[in-house]
């Protein structure tokens, strides 16, 4: 069985601040958590970066109806610790970035990273 190629996505994401799961319940009961977070989610990112990330989500939701199980798609904040090892490891400057077995597509190109991964995807597994 092949493994999932792995594609991970740096990109500038919205961000909601969750409590403890004690005082989460409490809030959800009381009615005021989801508008809470829907509120943080709604203002984390100017418009033009929460356009940028819907259509994001929606190539990743594509990419996954197209190759289910046979990808694994990891979406990492840039501004945080983890997005900003990623981002020095490989060299992205702009955002989102995709990187496909080490190659890096950054700035939107995700034609380039869905045409990366197709490649991948069809080349013949080598057997050890």
């Amino acid at each position: 069985m092949r493994r999932p190629l792995r594609v991970e996505v740096i990109a500038y994401a919205p961000t909601a601040f969750y409590h403890c799961l004690h005082c989460e319940l409490v809030w959800q009961q009381a009615g005021v958590g989801p508008a809470l977070h829907a509120e943080q989610l709604a203002s984390g990112l100017p418009e033009d970066l929460q356009q940028a990330y819907r259509d994001l989500a929606a190539w990743i939701a594509r990419l996954m109806a197209t190759y289910c199980d046979r990808i694994a798609v990891k979406v990492i904040d840039a501004v945080s610790l983890e997005g900003w090892w990623k981002s020095l490891r490989y060299g992205a400057r702009r955002y989102p970035a995709v990187i496909v077995e080490g190659q890096v597509f950054a700035g939107g190109d995700l034609a380039g990273a869905e045409a990366a991964i197709a490649r991948h995807l069809s080349a013949p597994q080598a057997t050890a």
